[in-house]
């Protein structure tokens, strides 16, 4: 129960912060849907709340931007210390259904192998 509005608060942040960042840029929904391979309706939906972004989709979208997933979700008001982010991590990850927790490891140990090769 206390799940979905979490979820709720998440989609509606993550949606008009991509609007944002596409209109800093001058892109139309249009072009950027385009360049994504969704249909402008699907980014519109997505911009306004009513369709969840998936990881694939966002990724996409920052690839676009020129962005790293960090700089998307950076709020200077979140911890700033190791153990409060890992803290903060394990809370986050604990209030997302089992696909975004599969999802989520599924980057982490993405992300792990790149780190690991860069060594």
């Amino acid at each position: 129960m206390g799940g979905r509005p979490a979820r709720r608060r998440q989609t509606v942040f993550i949606g008009p912060k991509i609007r944002q960042l596409r209109k800093e840029r001058n892109l139309t929904q249009s072009l950027l849907a385009q360049k994504i391979g969704v249909q402008q309706s699907d980014l519109c939906r997505m911009e306004t709340g009513e369709y969840k972004v998936s990881l694939d989709a966002l990724f996409r979208i920052l690839g676009v931007f020129g962005m790293e997933i960090g700089e998307f979700f950076r709020d200077e008001s979140r911890p700033s210390t190791p153990a409060q982010r890992e803290r903060e991590l394990l809370r986050l990850y604990r209030r997302m259904d089992a696909d975004g927790q599969r999802e989520t490891l599924e980057y982490l140990r993405f992300k792990a192998q790149r780190f690991d090769a860069a060594d």
